[in-house]
């Protein structure tokens, strides 16, 4: 008996020790964005999205076969090289799959980085039409496209502005510039008069000279194309200063709470294109019992959140971190996310649903949707 047992006490031992010095599984993916200089507030939203997708997927049981899910975030700055350089540190990671970048002019070129591993990619900000139309089989996005960002923004102006004149402004990054182009081609074709198109350069400080000049146009829309809210920010106490009249129309990029915060009452009645976000769902809701803990959303958490909760999900239905197996699951994946419906078409884009809205009393309004005409 007292030889069973001292069996016994060798093997609990034995396992003990096992259990003790067994290496700990860890599933690791990565995010790309600005973490410092001009756009880290949006930066630090997407990366605080993909925090709360995995403390949901951690509570919704986590990832078979993995004790620990790892976030390893990059800063992009929003710089082509800097982007490229974190894509090849994820690489060296050895992620399965990255959540981000924010600007078109990190996506791009980090994305070639990743395809050539055949690694996951999934954009919750960038817009430029080219993200999703170079053929990469690893590329998705999970917010709208700039080809239909534009065409919301023509339907206002035409529609509920009755817009016969517009000045655009953009600061000549890859994103802003390529969806001010399309404003102002849309426009020229639906009989605005398109009065000039204007640039800045990112980090400007005073718009005076730009903002005389639309004061001399006296468009009926200023047309107001940026990379981020606080550059918009800026430019809105500058034109409210210079007692500009004009509607002003802002896009995606310029939404973020921090436009208020800075701009105050300056903010106040100029119109922004953003998707529309469905705050009473039981998904948003859901979305918020793990984000909160960050503060309050930015324009891109929602989107970050869903892309990376879409990349966990196919990781866990595969039950594999093989590349093909993980897109496989993403071509067939749908849920209701805390953005909108999570369905990717097969050039990996999941479709546009951008609408109007207005700052009033220091908010962000739902104000009218182009698809239906239709106010809030």
């Amino acid at each position: 008996m007292k030889r069973i047992t001292s069996v016994l006490s060798v093997v609990l031992v034995l396992c003990l020790a096992l259990a003790v010095t067994a290496p700990a599984k860890t599933l690791k993916i990565g995010s790309m964005s600005p973490l410092t200089g001009p756009y880290a507030a949006d930066g630090n939203d997407i990366a605080n999205g993909v925090r709360a997708a995995i403390e949901m997927v951690k509570k919704e049981g986590g990832i078979p076969g993995y004790d620990n899910i790892e976030l390893f975030p990059q800063d992009t700055a929003c710089d082509p090289r800097q982007a490229v350089a974190a894509a090849n540190k994820l690489i060296n990671l050895d992620v399965v799959g990255v959540i981000g970048a924010y600007c078109s002019s990190a996506t791009i070129p980090a994305s070639e980085v990743l395809d050539e591993e055949s690694i996951p990619m999934l954009t919750p900000a960038s817009t430029n039409e080219k993200v999703t139309e170079r053929g990469l089989p690893y590329m998705y996005r999970v917010c709208g496209r700039d080809d239909d960002q534009s065409k919301a923004a023509l339907k206002f102006m035409t529609d509920q502005l009755k817009a016969k004149s517009v000045f655009i402004v953009d600061d000549k990054t890859t994103y802003s510039q390529g969806l001010a182009d399309g404003v102002e081609k849309l426009s020229e074709a639906a009989g605005i008069k398109v009065l000039a198109h204007d640039h800045i350069n990112q980090g400007d400080k005073d718009f005076s000279a730009v903002l005389t000049k639309i004061k001399q146009d006296n468009p009926d829309v200023f047309y107001m194309s940026l990379q981020n809210s606080s550059t918009g920010a800026l430019m809105l106490i500058q034109a409210r200063r210079m007692g500009l009249k004009c509607a002003i129309l802002a896009q995606d990029a310029v939404y973020h709470p921090q436009l208020m915060s800075i701009a105050k009452d300056a903010a106040e009645g100029a119109y922004l294109t953003f998707g529309y976000k469905d705050k009473s769902t039981d998904a948003y809701k859901k979305f918020m019992s793990v984000y909160a803990q960050y503060g309050d959303p930015g324009a891109y958490s929602e989107y970050s959140y869903d892309g990376a909760y879409a990349l966990l999900q196919a990781i866990k239905k595969a039950g594999s971190t093989e590349p093909e197996q993980i897109k496989k699951q993403l071509e067939s994946i749908e849920f209701a996310g805390a953005s909108k419906l999570i369905k990717f078409a097969p050039n990996g884009d999941s479709g546009s649903n951008y609408i109007i809205q207005v700052v009033k009393g220091g908010q962000f309004v739902n104000y009218w949707n182009p698809a239906t005409g239709k106010f809030y």
